[in-house]
């Protein structure tokens, strides 16, 4: 074999090794004894608000920043809304819905997928209210709905808890909560 094609599978050979000693979680990203469901809920807390995306009448996506209340043991999430937002509108018309939470910080994220429903149950809307959004809702409980958003799967990543996902397709880490 001649000398110059011996150099690169030299160096294929040391980037081949290089990428295979990359590829597992660094000390600082170790996998922790966490379930998935447990990191995921630990991603959601620490993101505070999240983006609700609904589908429009056309088929276009629709996002919004929301502040959701914390979600319940199942993933099922809360919001609280003007009765007449679009996203009500469009949640009546298509419930099909995801939600994305975003931890820049941690480098993870977790995307729930699932269908919303319109809440307009006066004790379960006293359940769900933010004193804080009195100047929102001067009528409370007038003009204010809930948004009931009950996931079928999450889908998730976190770099610190070495959750992420193939390395070849880049598919995310799939929890099914049905």
């Amino acid at each position: 074999m001649r000398k110059e094609n011996i150099l690169p599978l030299v160096l294929m050979s040391i980037l081949s090794m290089l990428l295979i000693q990359g590829c597992g979680p660094t000390p600082e990203e170790e996998t922790t004894d966490l379930s998935m469901e447990e990191v995921a809920l630990e991603i959601i807390e620490s993101s505070g608000p999240c983006t609700l995306i609904t589908l429009d009448s056309a088929g276009q996506p629709r996002a919004r920043i929301m502040d959701p209340f914390t979600p319940e043991k199942n993933f099922v999430i809360w919001f609280g809304t003007n009765t007449k937002s679009r996203k009500v509108e469009e949640i009546i018309a298509n419930s099909r819905a995801t939600i994305n939470y975003y931890d820049k910080p941690g480098a993870a994220y977790v995307s729930l997928y699932g269908r919303a429903e319109i809440i307009e149950n006066e004790s379960i809307k006293q359940q769900y209210w933010k004193p804080a959004w009195e100047a929102f809702y001067p009528n409370y409980p007038e003009g204010y709905c809930l948004i009931k958003f009950i996931p079928n799967y999450l889908e998730l990543i976190s770099e610190k808890h070495g959750i992420t996902g193939d390395p070849v397709t880049w598919k995310p880490s799939t929890i099914s909560l049905q």
